[in-house]
């Protein structure tokens, strides 16, 4: 974000009577603590007036034209309420709907940058983020699906299903919405099974990773050194904790991965 001058909005974590902005008010490891003791916790999206706010600044810091670039509308009307702001904003503003979050979303927004840094205009750069985007996979493996059933993110029957077989699911990020991908016995088969995937999908080509994790540091980084041993073309690999909005809605014990080619 700093290198390519990104401004982020942040999404709002409600912990018990508390909201909390993302990143700035609340971490990831925070969060965790207070899953894991069961307190409430939901979700918010920023307001159109705090994106209003958001592109006033940025015209105002001489930007002509603003492409903002937003996590899957079929999670959050965080996409909804940029499309309200723009329609008053000092400066045309392309809003998109990624279909991304996570990381998936973050390669999605330095194609774009990097559009915009080589001089393109702004159809250009969303199209870089919108490429981007449709060749972008997401996987990732959850402890339970407690976690998404409670914040509405995947269907009930799926939950029930999974915790009454006792297997362990295998998720994948499909046309902006969580759909399940295999069920696995145990954790430890489940990982492996998502590092399989991750390198079927990565292939030989130049390709971009991440591995995220809630609260589950060494799980990560030991598949991010599997993924990095036998990935041939890859070029970067980030390893990160997941913000604590994403979290909120999969618990700890999560690990994903992002394939991003490029």
């Amino acid at each position: 974000m700093e290198r390519h001058g990104i401004t982020a909005v942040p999404l709002t974590v409600v912990l018990g009577d508390q909201a909390l902005a993302e990143g700035t008010e609340i971490s990831a490891r925070s969060l965790a603590l207070a899953l894991q003791k069961r307190k409430s916790v939901t979700t918010s999206r920023p307001s159109p007036e705090v994106f209003a706010e958001t592109y006033r600044k940025a015209a105002e810091a001489g930007a002509t034209v603003i492409v903002s670039l937003h996590l899957s509308a079929e999670f959050s009307g965080t996409y909804d309420a940029a499309v309200l702001a723009a329609k008053d904003a000092p400066v045309p503003v392309r809003v998109v709907d990624t279909g991304m979050v996570a990381m998936a979303l973050g390669f999605c927004a330095l194609a774009a940058a990097e559009a915009a840094e080589s001089g393109e205009a702004a159809e250009e750069v969303v199209a870089a983020a919108e490429k981007r985007a449709a060749g972008t996979s997401a996987y990732f493996y959850v402890d339970t699906l407690d976690y998404l059933r409670r914040g509405g993110r995947i269907g009930a029957a799926q939950a029930l299903l999974g915790s009454a077989l006792a297997v362990k699911p295998l998720l994948k990020l499909d046309g902006g919405r969580i759909d399940m991908l295999e069920k696995v016995r145990t954790a430890s088969k489940a990982i492996a099974r998502l590092e399989e995937i991750a390198a079927e999908r990565a292939g030989a080509g130049r390709v971009d990773i991440a591995v995220h994790h809630l609260a589950a540091p060494e799980r990560a980084a030991a598949l991010a050194d599997r993924l990095r041993d036998r990935l041939p073309g890859l070029a970067e690999l980030h390893v990160s904790e997941v913000g604590a909005v994403i979290g909120a809605h999969t618990g700890p014990g999560l690990l994903g991965v992002v394939v991003s080619p490029r």
